[in-house]
């Protein structure tokens, strides 16, 4: 099939340090190229992929230098090379939420629009209501309960390239936070874990701009404060086997209805178990007391370090290979791009709306 996939331009596609969508996308992308596909990728030109890169932009947006630029001018500007080249694909595979509706609702039957954030908000169910010919797809069951009406086509859980983490067998000596400082995040819950705990805590993540007064004001006091934890700031893919693999666990104590945590399934690429709050995505990712243990509040966290080791790192790799491999992923968005195919040609390119998934969350 000839498949174009169109990734948002914040970041490069892996991104050179945090970032989820665009590092999906680039595992999804040399998937459906290994799997003999003819891919071409829209993303900005430091992107690093074995499809056909169509650059947009020279610098992805978050570490571009210019003091003045435009993500809406820059996505835009995508949206329009891509309406001009349009015939030249069988499918459409967007990525950039909803930014697209108002320019592709003719050819919405060859279309997928994978998305990737929270949906519990409150201007989003007018907009799915007004373009509801765009079949989407969710990450995960849970992301879906704010818009039970939307014209959902498949839950497709996100997938890494497992080449890309070395599997450590041993359990490491502190615990691991991975990810971005945000209150939603709940890094000072993870603090207080390892202070119960008596283990020592790494934590590895991006401050944004719109979190920085809560890391001077929230987090900032709690590193001072707590000499067994360790700030090390940001890091990319070149560090994060060794980061994770090297922790007894990581932690996830999140405090809003996460889409899906990938940072749990690189963990689990690497053999390391995770802790994570019974909140948003977490039951449907984590196999409790196989890849991980799931809690329900700081007592039970606790608990869970110290219970930790007894699970089996080679399981926790199994339960990764088997359920988030990019290969998996890929197969099954392949499975969702012949439908559409097979439903323009046999019915004129009429979406029947379906809510079965196609890949089931255990």
């Amino acid at each position: 099939m000839k498949i174009a996939q169109i990734a948002p331009l914040y970041e490069a596609v892996p991104p050179r340090l945090y970032g989820g969508t665009e590092r999906v996308v680039c595992h999804l992308v040399n998937a459906l190229v290994d799997l003999g596909h003819e891919v071409t990728l829209f993303a900005s030109a430091d992107t690093c992929t074995r499809a056909e890169l169509a650059p947009m932009r020279a610098q992805a947006l978050r570490l571009d230098p210019a003091p003045l630029k435009s993500d809406l001018a820059s996505h835009l500007h995508m949206l329009g090379e891509l309406r001009q080249r349009a015939r030249e694909f069988d499918v459409l595979h967007f990525h950039v939420d909803l930014l697209h509706f108002p320019f592709f609702e003719d050819m919405a039957q060859r279309t997928i629009t994978t998305l990737h954030g929270r949906l519990d908000i409150v201007d989003l169910p007018v907009v799915y209501r007004r373009w509801n010919r765009y079949p989407l797809v969710s990450i995960s069951r849970h992301q879906r309960k704010p818009l039970p009406f939307a014209n959902w086509l498949a839950t497709v859980p996100h997938g890494l390239d497992a080449s890309t983490y070395r599997f450590e067998p041993r359990s490491g000596d502190y615990l691991a936070f991975l990810g971005r400082i945000s209150p939603e995040k709940r890094p000072d819950r993870a603090i207080e874990i390892a202070r119960r705990a008596g283990l020592p805590l790494k934590i590895a993540a991006k401050v944004d701009a719109a979190d920085a007064t809560y890391f001077e004001q929230v987090i900032l006091p709690l590193l001072r404060d707590n000499p067994w934890v360790e700030f090390v700031g940001e890091i990319g893919d070149a560090e994060k086997s060794a980061f994770l693999g090297g922790a007894r666990a990581l932690l996830f104590p999140i405090d809003w209805p996460e889409p899906f945590g990938l940072v749990m399934i690189e963990a689990m690429a690497c053999g390391t178990p995770v802790i994570g709050w019974r909140c948003g995505s977490v039951p449907e990712v984590i196999d409790d007391g196989t890849s991980g243990l799931i809690v329900e509040d700081l007592d039970q966290a606790v608990a869970a370090v110290h219970a930790v080791d007894r699970l089996d790192r080679r399981l926790v790799r199994e339960a990764f290979d088997v359920r988030f491999s990019a290969r998996a992923m890929a197969s099954a968005y392949v499975a969702q791009y012949r439908r559409l195919t097979d439903q323009k040609h046999s019915s004129g390119g009429a979406i029947a709306q379906e809510t079965a998934l196609c890949s089931e969350f255990a």
